[in-house]
C-alpha cells in the first residue's frame, strides 16, 4: 500500500489542530502533530513554553525525523502531519517531493495579537509567512500545485472548503471530518496545554468571529512585513463559495 504523505505548513496561532483534528477523523487517516518542533527548539534556541518537555519528547534530529517520521513507516493510506512553517530551520526541503503539500494562512491583522499573548513580539520568521511563500514558488518549481487555506474561508463554510481541498488531495469528503469529541486528541503534542485550550474546549470548526479589539500600535511594523506574503498567498487561496 502507497501512503498518501500530506504535510499541513501553518503559521502559528491558526486552526492547524482544528483541521489535524478534522482529519484525524477520517476513517483512512493518521495524524502526527508537528514533528520537527523539538528539532527547531534544538536548533535555533527559542524560548517556547515547555521547551526542555518538548525536546525530551521527541527526536531533535530534522533529518531522522524526516528519515524515521516524516517518511517512516504508516499502515494507513493517508498520514496527515501537522507542521508548522518556521520549523523549517537548516532542513533539506527536498523530502517534500514525496509529500503532497498544503499551506494553511491567516491574517496577520488577526494572527499577530494572539501570538504576542504567548512569545511576546513576534519577528517576521516567528509568523512563517515569509516561509509560506518561499515555500509557495519551490512547490511549484518541483511540479507542485499546493493547495492554500486561508482560516477565515474555511471557518465560513468547513464542509464546502474541506470538500474542496479533499478533491485537490484525491479523497473523499467525510461528514466525520466536521466534528470531535472535547478534550483533545492521543496525538497532541506534550505542548498542547500550553497553546491547545481553546481547540480543546470545541467539537469542531468555530464559526469565524472578526476580532473586536483595536490593533496594537506596537506591531505596526511587524505586521506591514507580513502583509505583502499574506496577501500573495490569499489570492490563490481556496474560497468558501459554493
Amino acid at each position: 500500500m502507497q501512503t498518501k504523505r500530506i504535510c499541513l505548513w501553518s503559521g502559528p496561532r491558526n486552526i492547524s489542530t482544528a483541521l489535524m483534528y478534522a482529519f484525524g477523523q477520517r476513517s483512512d487517516t493518521e495524524i502526527i502533530d508537528e514533528p520537527l518542533y523539538a528539532h527547531y527548539l534544538h536548533v535555533t534556541g527559542a524560548v517556547h513554553p515547555g521547551r526542555e518537555e518538548v525536546m525530551a519528547s521527541m527526536q531533535t534530529d530534522g533529518a531522522d525525523v524526516i528519515r524515521d517520521v516524516i517518511l517512516g513507516p504508516c499502515t494507513l493510506p493517508v498520514l496527515f502531519m501537522k507542521q508548522m512553517a518556521h520549523h523549517l530551520v537548516n532542513i533539506d526541503r527536498s523530502f517534500m517531493q514525496k509529500t503532497v503539500n498544503i499551506l494553511l494562512i491567516r491574517d496577520p491583522k488577526e494572527m499577530l495579537p494572539s501570538l504576542t499573548k504567548v512569545i511576546g513580539i513576534p519577528t517576521l520568521s516567528d509568523t512563517g509567512l515569509q516561509i509560506q511563500a518561499e515555500l509557495y514558488t519551490e512547490l511549484q518549481g518541483m511540479g507542485q500545485s499546493p493547495s492554500i487555506i486561508d482560516s477565515r474561508e474555511l471557518l465560513l463554510s468547513p464542509k464546502i472548503v474541506l470538500t474542496k481541498l479533499c478533491v485537490k488531495l484525491g479523497l473523499q469528503f467525510e461528514e466525520s471530518m466536521l466534528s470531535w469529541e472535547k478534550g483533545g486528541h492521543a496525538s497532541d503534542g506534550v505542548w498542547a496545554p500550553y497553546w491547545y485550550q481553546n481547540v480543546h474546549r470545541s467539537e469542531g470548526f468555530v464559526p469565524y468571529q472578526p476580532k473586536q479589539e483595536p490593533f496594537p500600535n506596537e506591531l505596526d511594523g511587524i505586521l506591514s512585513e507580513c502583509l505583502p506574503y499574506y496577501e500573495l498567498l490569499r489570492d490563490d487561496a481556496i474560497c468558501s463559495d459554493s
